[in-house]
Parts: C-alpha cells; structure tokens; sequence
C-alpha cells in the first residue's frame, strides 16, 4: 500500500506519542521531531507507511535509554492475554464452528497496537465485542479450505500481547492440517510488535518453529527480510498475516494470503473500501 497524505501528520503524531512514552524530555522530544520531520521531507511518495514508521522508531530508539522503550507494555500485554487463554480456550472447543471463533479471537488481539493508538486497550472488552460483531470482510470458507489444504503454512505475526491470542488460532490449525506452520515475528524491536522473545513468552515456540525475519520495520519489507525467510514465505500454500503494517506491507504482492486485522486506521480502511472499526478475515492473490 503506497503512503497518502493522511499519513505525514499521522506519523508525526506516533512519534511524539512514542517519544513521551519513551521517557524523553520536553528538549530531546523537539530535537527527535526536527530528525523525523527532516527524514520525511527526503521519503519518497511511493514507500508504503511501515518504511516511514521504520526509520522514524531507529529515531525514537537513539535518543531513548532503552533501545526498547516499549518492552515493559509488551511483557505486561503478554501476561494479561496468556491469563485469558484457558477460557477462551473452552469456548473455541466448544464453539459451532471452532475456527470462526479462534479467528474472531485472533483479530480481537489486533487491537494491542502503539503505532494505531496509545490509549487503553481493553482485550476483554474487545474479545467481548468481535463475538457479536459482523466482519466488514470475511472469506471464511476460502480460508478453512486453503488450511486444510495446505503443505506449507507461514503465519506472520504483528503484536506482543496479540501473538497470545494468536497461540489460539495456531493450536487450532495444528488439529486442522498436517502443514508445516512457521510463525515469522519482527527481528528487533520496534513499536510493540513482537519478537522471538515475545513467542517464547507465551510457548509459541514449543508448538511451531519460530523465525525472526531480520527486520525492524512495522510490517514485513520483503527487499530487506532474510533471505531465508523470504525463500520461506515466496514459497508457502498458505500466508496468514496478521495486522495492518502487514497489510501495509504486502497487499500488492500476488502470493496466496489471508489478512486478520481490525481497521483502526481510515485510510487503510478507505484503500480495502471498508468501514474504520471493522473486522476482516480477506484473501488476496490466488484467493480471490
């Protein structure tokens, strides 16, 4: 997805907001902003948001202490979602349809995001909510039939605290599919999104192989991931990503994926000519 105009501002605000919960005073605070306005006058027009948002957090990550100043939220993100699983995990069991119900649960995680918002982020309340909510998109049937017939399945994840959530859906697929599933996280930190050491914090890694993909940028940048995991994801049956710097990042790509993500930004919701505040379960590439 390229960058519109409704991003500048956007991106300004995220790295204030970040600044400040990065501990920064009021003077490093305006000399972060003068670098990060500087580095958007030289950003070309046609780089997707997660380029500009990469190199505004190495910004904030200079003048913070913490070379991950959002590392307390993700852990405290990771506790409160793996406090939730064994209730939840009785209603998927449960459920009419299993897997409607453990992608709900998947999406209603999205909601853990610093670079969309920074107020309070209320998963109980939310997963309360996607329970009854209609989706504004959902391939459902497509996407039953592309895991089942699956050999290969690479889940690329967004959030700490969300990729709990997302512990639900992979169990389940696990039950569903002999594939082999990957899960991809971010190779350093930026933002709350999660890393190797968030999948280890909720046991993702004693379920599947997990993989960093060498990178630092919001999203998946597949000119700058490893090689490796690049090779892992041209070649996949089956990519669920997760979020919207995914989205972001690879929504013109035509390899089969499954986007989960709420739409907590307009814009992104203008360019999938959707509703802001809606659920989606979307195919694109192979799947439409």
């Amino acid at each position: 997805m390229k960058t519109y105009l409704e991003c500048y501002p956007c991106v300004i605000q995220q790295a204030l907001e970040a600044a400040k919960f990065a501990g920064l005073d009021r003077t490093h605070q305006h000399e972060m902003l003068d670098q990060a306005m500087r580095l958007l006058q030289n950003m070309s027009p046609g780089v997707s948001p997660p380029v500009i948002g990469q190199q505004i957090h190495r910004v904030v990550r200079e003048y913070a202490e913490n070379g991950d100043p959002y590392a307390s939220v993700k852990h405290e993100a990771n506790r409160e979602a793996m406090a939730l699983l064994p209730q939840l995990r009785r209603e998927v069991r449960e459920s009419p349809d299993p897997l409607e119900t453990a992608v709900r649960y998947a999406i209603a995680g999205n909601i853990i995001d610093f670079g969309a918002r920074s107020d309070s982020m209320d998963v109980g309340e939310e997963i309360e909510q996607v329970k009854e909510t209609e989706f504004g998109r959902i391939h459902l049937e497509g996407f039953r039939e592309a895991v089942t017939s699956a050999d290969s399945i690479v889940y690329l994840g967004d959030n700490a605290g969300e990729i709990a959530l997302d512990r639900l859906l992979i169990e389940l697929l696990l039950t569903m599919t002999d594939a082999e599933i990957t899960l991809v996280v971010k190779g350093s930190p930026v933002l709350n999104d999660a890393t190797a050491d968030d999948a280890r914090e909720v046991g993702l890694d004693d379920l599947v192989p997990v993989v960093d993909n060498g990178s630092d940028a919001p999203g998946t940048l597949m000119t700058e991931i490893d090689e490796a995991v690049r090779d892992l994801i041209v070649s996949a049956d089956l990519i669920i990503a997760k979020g919207q710097g995914n989205y972001e990042t690879l929504s013109q790509h035509p390899y089969p994926i499954f986007f989960l993500l709420k739409l907590k930004c307009p814009v992104i919701a203008r360019d999938m000519d959707l509703e802001a505040g809606t659920y989606v379960l979307s195919g694109n590439g192979v799947f439409q």
